[in-house]
């Protein structure tokens, strides 16, 4: 079963639930009573798992029916077209496709979560740093993808040339072949020698540290800091029509998020088989996911070193809610030198100011915050303004 969204799987969504894809139109013609969450079974949709195991969701006097898994991110898109969840989490670059190449009434209200991900390659491969990858197989999983982006940034860096063929194609020195793989399939495809390696977020890093002996080769929060990954999204519709349920579905987001950060032990038995089920995974999987950034296991003196900026003081994952417009531009301004299968010339007229304010609406995740003592409640920021920030990239 495929995790990504293909492209004939979009339109055709689009075509059976919108009607056409290029006009916006109300998925719902009266106010619903329930709160209706989808998430994809990943670490990326903690908060929102964390929102409705802690009550924070009943707490704000939503009427929550336990979020719903799905099992790939086609059917997760297709759900969110339909109406059948009010809200969910995506891919920060997919909504970018979804509005301007497709014309969707997505809005980004608060990030998910940042970092949560890292390039895996075998624990007895020769690789020690991007400048390796020359002549190899990477899977990524999908192309809108900030996976995608971060893993183009570090092969330019060392003059590689991203690639799209056939993996029976026999490769130049310098070229990088990516493709698509199901992010489930990405730990036995390594173990197999099917590919070289991955870059993915959590927990398929961990599981194939912990069953195959597999390395990380660089947490992708390491190259840029705290970059987001997976963001909140709902139904322009929906956030126009009913305000009040918008602001309450937020605010009970980044209560969560706030929870999480001080009880990442727990969110990882929580979330676990052993705890209530809401990941497939084992707790042991998930506390490495959530809380194995140690020096000792990943900075100076390993081969190779996945942490080269102890400095940043970040961990493996991180959750604040607000969505920097800095990292919008960038993104939107990174996806279009990235390269990418199908048609994405619309990303060359995209402009990225434009984009980014158009994309996002963040007056929801600011009073939220603003309720729970304002960014410093995460250490966001800067004194001055912590609305804004400089991003961080160092590859």
């Amino acid at each position: 079963m495929k995790s990504y969204i293909d492209r004939r799987d979009f339109l055709k969504v689009a075509a059976g639930t919108l009607g056409t894809a290029v006009i916006p139109r109300p998925l719902i013609a009266e106010p619903r009573t329930k709160l209706r969450v989808g998430y994809l079974p990943i670490t990326d949709a903690t908060p929102l798992l964390i929102a409705h195991a802690k009550g924070f969701f009943a707490e704000e006097g939503l009427d929550v029916e336990k979020p719903v898994r799905v099992r790939s991110w086609s059917a997760l898109l297709e759900s969110f077209l339909s109406g059948k969840f009010d809200v969910t989490h995506m891919l920060l670059p997919i909504p970018v496709w979804m509005r301007f190449k497709n014309r969707v009434p997505v809005k980004i209200l608060a990030w998910n979560h940042t970092n949560g991900s890292a390039v895996t390659v075998s624990g007895d491969s020769h690789i020690k740093s991007f400048a390796d990858l020359g002549g190899l197989q990477i899977a990524i999983p999908y192309w809108y993808s900030i996976h995608n982006v971060i893993l183009q940034m570090g092969l330019h860096q060392f003059d590689l040339k991203p690639v799209i063929q056939p993996q029976r194609v026999k490769l130049k020195p310098n070229e990088v072949n990516l493709f698509v793989l199901a992010p489930p399939e990405m730990p036995a495809a390594l173990a197999g020698s099917k590919i070289d390696g991955y870059i993915v977020a959590e927990p398929f890093n961990a599981i194939s540290e912990i069953k195959t002996g597999a390395k990380i080769l660089r947490f992708t929060g390491d190259i840029w800091k705290n970059h987001p990954c997976c963001v909140v999204v709902m139904n322009e519709n929906i956030i126009n029509s009913r305000p009040v349920f918008t602001q309450k579905v937020i605010n009970a987001i980044v209560r969560a998020q706030l929870w999480i950060n001080q009880n990442m032990k727990e969110t990882a038995r929580l979330l676990s088989r052993e705890g209530e089920k809401y990941l497939p995974v084992s707790e042991e999987i998930l506390l490495r996911a959530f809380t194995g950034y140690d020096l000792a296991d990943y900075g100076a003196g390993a081969i190779p070193q996945a942490i080269r900026h102890p400095q940043w003081n970040i961990g493996r994952i991180g959750f604040q809610p607000w969505p920097y417009p800095s990292a919008s531009r960038l993104i939107i301004k990174q996806m279009g030198q990235t390269l990418m299968e199908g048609d994405a010339t619309f990303l060359k007229k995209l402009n990225p100011d434009f984009a980014a304010a158009e994309l996002v609406n963040d007056t929801f995740v600011k009073d939220a915050l603003n309720q729970i003592g304002g960014a410093e409640a995460f250490h966001i920021g800067n004194t001055d303004n912590p609305w804004e920030r400089e991003e961080v990239i160092e590859i």
